[in-house]
């Protein structure tokens, strides 16, 4: 345990980090402010300054999926610092290997599964062939921006400017 002499009082602190913890837990599965503070019996104010403390950005919930790309990392830390909720980039061996490895069937729902997820967000960041990104343009009837790597049938990796990828979430965002 983890405690801290204030005064005269003597806290725990893993007592409140779990406190948080259930807290966070109880938001991301629906239940309201108000809910939660009269279930923990806390006040709801706090609850909506502990969001605030930890808010990142507001807005679009943004995705960014592509293959196969070269400069996978750098497009992947750029995703993260600018805080995209989902990113799935595969380079053309790991898209090689997620289609070989893989029955028909597990190939299949693994798509649809993704397919489903991708359906949630607000924004989806598209980088792939030609042809794919007309595909998922006419799949989901939300803001899809594509980035065409090249004609289709693509054989190899396809280096992607990190400040076109870095300007497009900026805008989303600001949008």
């Amino acid at each position: 345990m983890d405690f801290l002499r204030i005064g005269k009082k003597l806290i725990s602190r893993n007592k409140i980090l779990n406190a948080i913890d259930k807290i966070l837990q109880m938001r991301v599965k629906g239940l309201t402010q108000e809910e939660i503070s009269k279930e923990l019996d806390i006040e709801r104010s706090f609850i909506s300054r502990l969001e605030k403390l930890g808010e990142i950005r507001k807005g679009k919930r943004i995705a960014v999926i592509g293959f196969p790309v070269k400069n996978k990392e750098e497009l992947e830390r750029i995703a993260k610092e600018k805080g995209v909720d989902f990113t799935l980039l595969l380079t053309q061996r790991e898209r090689e290997v997620f289609i070989l490895k893989k029955s028909g069937a597990r190939l299949f729902n693994e798509i649809v599964d993704l397919i489903a997820s991708l359906a949630s967000f607000d924004a989806i960041i598209f980088l792939g062939s030609d042809k794919r990104v007309r595909l998922v343009e006419d799949i989901f009837k939300r803001e899809v921006i594509g980035i065409s790597l090249g004609e289709s049938p693509i054989k190899e990796s396809k280096y992607v400017d990190p400040e076109l990828l870095k300007n497009i979430i900026e805008n989303i965002q600001k949008a």
